[in-house]
């Protein structure tokens, strides 16, 4: 009965005009920023946090979380028709979503990718309603060395899974964590990293970072690219599959659901990592793995339903422990945070309208995103074809006036340009940013654990190694660094041994 109970207060809260409006609002951004490439689900919702501010705490959230599920559904329409993923999430989709594009099934290519994402992110948003509250009544018995633990282990994976090297993911956590306690120690009034700037002395904001980085550098990296997209010009039809495409694809929307979702919730994974194992598990298990790669329909239910069950996944860790596992998910951390909510173990008990509402506030996004993206198809092929030289300035002047408008503040407008260029060099050195927004939002807390940990052991170190929760947590993490140090030196002495010629 309180589950039933739970659920009618969402229900309650998501039905007002207000919010119905932005839950479709978001739906609808998210599908746009899925289905245009280079612009990206953390940019648009750095773009749009600023404009969140005047709204009621739970209609912002909804609001940001629909554009994040609804990118999830726009980026399969980009990667089967232009071979180009609209998220780092679909790019397995282009396997064989552009090969059954070619043959002349795109139409059942969008029809199970659509259909599969809804029953995904259906089911999903079931498993979190079950899941979120058991594991907040369980995080409650966390305490500030579980916590520090918990933290030091998720940075520790953002930086392991993150793509590129391990040292530099490393150093964008350093950098992030920098960020994150630059200003006045609220402890000791200690300045910190303010280089005797004034405008430093309450820290750099997120907006400025998170926009320049995600947004300004974004563009730069975009503009510089002149690759064009060549989308179809034949009429897309034949949208629903037939019953034998439905057998097919059933099994791998089911598996993909559940792998989407569990490997969603574990910390630093995001969606990516979710859709390859779905892919691979698919083709494992397949008659005919040879089809795969050209243009086998299971290729794309199970990494598209895998995709979106992890974006909901991704919201159990956020509102049960205030731990983050992708970048976007750190901005709608941030969002809480400003709006004066604070995720975690009580969440449920002091904000269950904000709980329920962003949970019920899936269920009916996923209906829209069904009525957004099965009727609309020729209408997101069109969009499809508007040159980037037309969109980047419309995307610039939404970056400067959000910053402007935050706090009207031309030395925020200047950090945002900095960092415009920051992610800019590290995208084009490969650097990854994903780890340096994980550590700015995560730092204070981080800070505050370790030094309330202090406090109950009167500085004895010992208590992390003592406590079986923090030990595990940390053995973990340790685990973790020493294989990458010792994977980082086989590669290192295998190319040696290929020599300069084969390398």
């Amino acid at each position: 009965m309180d589950t039933l109970h739970s659920i009618a207060l969402g229900f309650s809260v998501v039905s007002t005009p207000l919010n119905l409006f932005y839950c479709f609002l978001g739906v609808l951004i998210g599908t746009l920023i899925g289905v245009l490439p280079g612009i990206g689900t953390a940019g648009s919702v750095a773009i749009l946090l600023p404009f969140t501010f005047g709204l009621p705490p739970v209609t912002a959230i909804i609001l940001l979380a629909g554009i994040w599920y609804g990118a999830m559904y726009g980026g399969s329409t980009t990667s089967i028709l232009v071979n180009i993923p609209g998220e780092a999430s679909s790019v397995v989709t282009c396997i064989d979503g552009y090969q059954m594009a070619k043959q002349g099934r795109a139409g059942r290519a969008l029809g199970i990718s659509a259909i599969g994402s809804f029953i995904a992110g259906t089911f999903s948003v079931v498993l979190l309603m079950l899941t979120a509250p058991i594991v907040a009544r369980y995080s409650v018995k966390f305490g500030p060395p579980e916590l520090f633990s918990l933290i030091f282990l998720g940075l520790t994976m953002s930086a392991y899974l993150s793509s590129g090297s391990m040292i530099k993911s490393f150093i964008m956590v350093a950098l992030g964590m920098i960020l994150g306690t630059m200003g006045i120690d609220t402890v000791s009034g200690v300045q910190r990293f303010t280089f005797g700037m004034n405008e430093l002395y309450e820290g750099v904001g997120l907006i400025p970072i998170v926009m320049g980085i995600f947004g300004v550098g974004e563009i730069l990296i975009n503009v510089e690219e002149i690759a064009e997209r060549e989308v179809f010009n034949v009429r897309i039809k034949g949208l629903l599959p037939d019953l034998n495409d439905m057998k097919a694809s059933f099994g791998p929307i089911m598996r993909g659901t559940f792998l989407g979702f569990f490997l969603g919730v574990l910390p630093a994974t995001g969606t990516l990592i979710g859709t390859f194992v779905s892919y691979i598990v698919e083709k494992r298990l397949s008659k005919h793995p040879e089809k795969f790669g050209k243009g086998a329909i299971e290729g794309v239910a199970g990494p598209e339903s895998a995709n979106n069950s992890a974006s909901s996944g991704t919201f159990v860790p956020l509102l049960t422990f205030g731990i983050p596992t992708t970048a976007t998910m750190a901005l709608i951390l941030g969002a809480l945070l400003i709006h004066g909510i604070t995720p975690g173990p009580l969440l449920i008990q002091q904000h269950p309208d904000v709980f329920w509402g962003i949970i019920v506030s899936m269920y009916i996004g996923n209906v829209m995103l069904l009525v957004l993206n099965l009727p609309l198809i020729g209408l997101w092929v069109r969009l499809l074809k508007v040159p980037y030289r037309i969109l980047f300035p419309l995307i610039l002047f939404f970056c400067v006036l959000g910053v402007f408008s935050n706090q009207s503040s031309l030395m925020d407008i200047n950090l945002m340009v900095i960092f415009g260029f920051v992610g800019y060099v590290a995208r084009k050195t490969g650097f990854e940013c994903a780890p340096l927004v994980f550590a700015y939002v995560l730092s204070p807390l981080w800070e505050e654990s370790f030094r309330q940990s202090l406090l109950m052991s009167h500085g004895d170190l010992t208590m992390f190694f003592t406590r079986p929760v923090p030990a595990v947590l940390l053995f973990i993490t340790f685990l973790f660094i020493a294989s990458s140090i010792v994977f980082s030196r086989r590669r290192k002495r295998f190319l040696q041994q290929l020599g300069p010629a084969d390398s």
